[in-house]
């Protein structure tokens, strides 16, 4: 069964956002791209899941984030990953001014760990809520503010030339 038209037009109007997020989390601009496919695929599949007192955004953008995490866990399984291409040949160009500043923001972004980097775009590009941004993740809203905390204090660092004192360190798990 097809998903209704209703439910598509709704599922059109995800994808600038859903975009965004997938370039802003993968840094190429293909694989954005084929992560956005997948989300949008996976949502048409189940269609029928989707309970229309949800925000859509926050619904494909969940699914976004499980496409990644799956993406993520098939390469630790064995395939390496090209370093990303911070200089886009797609990407629309900024004003000469700030395209250092981009370059630098993009290198930053890139030195936090996913699990930094995942809710602070939500919450600062995206502009999702913290309740939201914890649905989209599946952590409790508390762990939200902890990791954008972290995270802007490590951008802060990166781009004043400091290393954070915690860039090495992976998260932890306490048994």
């Amino acid at each position: 069964m097809d998903a209704p038209t209703a439910f598509r037009q709704q599922l059109l109007g995800t994808i600038p956002r859903l975009r965004r997020y997938a370039r802003s989390l993968v840094f190429d601009a293909s694989a954005a791209d084929d992560l956005v496919q997948t989300a949008l695929e996976r949502a048409l599949a189940h269609w029928h899941q989707f309970d229309q007192r949800r925000d859509i955004l926050v619904w494909t953008l969940s699914i976004a984030h499980n496409a990644f995490m799956d993406e993520r866990r098939r390469e630790r399984r064995g395939m390496f990953a090209d370093v990303p291409d911070l200089h886009g040949a797609d990407e629309p160009q900024a004003p000469a001014a700030d395209i250092g500043l981009r370059l630098d923001l993009a290198a930053a972004l890139a030195q936090l760990s996913v699990e930094q980097r995942e809710p602070l775009l939500l919450v600062t590009l995206e502009q999702l809520s913290y309740a939201e941004c914890a649905e989209v993740l599946r952590i409790p809203i508390g762990t939200v503010m902890s990791r954008i905390s972290r995270a802007r204090a490590a951008l802060r660092d990166l781009l004043d030339g400091r290393r954070p004192p915690h860039a090495t360190r992976g998260l932890r798990r306490v048994v």
